[in-house]
């Protein structure tokens, strides 16, 4: 039987005992940098070379050259239309209501013109190249595609290339169908710290990207995190998290569910539950208890409700809004009558969720905002993967001759105040 801890906000210690339980500090692993470090490497210096050796090794492939592992646009087609029905049509929803929300985001080029003519604003381009790594292996996740590719592609990206490893060579039906659905350009059959450093730094075969999105291991996240400079990167995202608000309107049995939703990411995944009523922390717990033996993934929710997880009372649903500032969850649920009235205390949280019938697990798939968020309290300072993250800004200054006089002046003297004569003579030169 899985224990989860209890908090009490009203407890002296309560302070420091839910930073020990929100603390989640991902340590380099030594030997995962010098591995990464030694891979990038090599795939940086040998090209395809070193990325088929690597697939051979890692995923049991047997190719001779990187071309085959190229998954061609009518193998993409041939996925989707081999899909059950009910699967085909899922994906086209899901993809649709993706598509729609993150045409809401698009940013558009701006300018205004002062009265000397000078005119300023900036320039909104897409970028070119993007990479987009899938995971592989002990899952498969087709909403990562739809997530990140269809932002993409509303930004007006140029090229998208996914890569995702195939472990035996065995390749997804559902990933390959929504890659297809989501437009995507070019699709490898490649995984890991070698697939980030084709897209990094390209290869004979892969063209370099501008920026490379996407999940993965500790692997393809130490990757990403050395290849960050050569190429953008979206996020290096920890552990899965949920933060549910309830009071007593809510259903114990739909809260101790969305709790396992996360749980069952993996063991080091965080689920807490806050509420002002002790009776439906009580209710929860008793669900907890008769629901988890029936869930096929019960070990894995077991280890994460028990080493991260909590059941927090609290003083009121305010004080419930403060907490959850502090913790920045990844995703967090208001399941409360009246949901509304608690939003605009809520500084800090990756997506929101309000009222009983919206879980979290609609967010995953096809509600349409992004599912890719800043975790580990990265929420108080990144927002979910969008449309503007393909989309970068220029400025454009336009001086009028009546402008560069003022502008000149005021130039000329702050170049002479930083000891930069060339600066301030540029200037000067156009002053009449």
């Amino acid at each position: 039987m899985t224990v989860m801890r209890r908090l009490d906000t009203r407890a002296a210690d309560f302070t420091s005992r839910l930073a020990a339980l929100t603390r989640f500090e991902a340590t380099l692993d030594e030997a995962v940098e010098r591995t990464v470090a030694g891979i990038l490497a090599d795939v940086h210096l040998r090209g395809d070379a070193a990325v088929v050796d690597y697939t051979n090794r890692f995923d049991r492939q047997h190719v001779t050259e990187l071309a085959q592992l190229r998954i061609a646009p009518e193998q993409l087609a041939g996925a989707h239309a081999g899909l059950p029905a009910e699967q085909k049509d899922a994906l086209a929803a899901a993809a649709e209501r993706i598509r729609l929300f993150h045409q809401h985001q698009l940013q558009a080029s701006w300018s205004y013109v002062e009265e000397d003519g000078t005119r300023l604003g900036q320039q909104v381009t897409p970028l070119e190249r993007v990479g987009l790594y899938v995971p592989g292996g002990k899952a498969a996740y087709p909403s990562s595609v739809l997530m990140n590719a269809l932002p993409a592609k509303v930004a007006g990206v140029g090229e998208l290339i996914m890569v995702v490893p195939t472990p035996g060579g065995e390749r997804n039906p559902l990933v390959l169908a929504a890659a297809h659905i989501a437009g995507v350009d070019q699709v490898y059959a490649i995984g890991g710290a070698q697939a980030i450093g084709a897209l990094a730094y390209g290869t004979q075969s892969i063209r370099q990207v501008d920026k490379i999105v996407g999940p993965g291991n500790a692997y393809v996240a130490a990757a990403k995190r050395r290849v960050f400079g050569v190429v953008g990167i979206d996020m290096i995202a920890g552990p899965s998290e949920i933060l549910v608000i309830a009071d007593e309107s809510a259903n114990p049995d739909w809260v101790a569910m969305d709790l396992f939703s996360q749980a069952e990411h993996d063991e080091a995944a965080q689920a807490i539950l806050l509420s002002p009523s002790a009776a439906m922390i009580e209710a929860v717990a008793a669900s907890i208890a008769r629901l988890l033996p029936t869930m096929p993934r019960r070990a894995t929710i077991a280890a994460s409700l028990g080493s991260r997880g909590a059941l927090i009372l609290v003083r009121d649903l305010v004080e419930a809004c403060a907490i959850a500032n502090t913790i920045a969850p990844e995703h967090m649920e208001l399941a409360v009558a009246e949901p509304e009235p608690l939003l605009p205390l809520v500084q800090h949280a990756g997506a929101i969720f309000l009222g009983h019938y919206t879980s979290e697990a609609l967010g995953d798939y096809c509600a349409g905002p992004n599912h890719v968020l800043p975790t580990a309290r990265s929420a108080r300072f990144s927002s979910p993967l969008g449309v503007y993250d393909f989309q970068k800004r220029s400025s454009v200054i336009a001086v009028s001759a009546a402008g560069a006089q003022t502008l000149g002046a005021i130039a000329s003297t702050l170049a002479h105040g930083e000891g930069l004569a060339a600066h301030a003579r540029a200037a000067e030169l156009r002053l009449k």
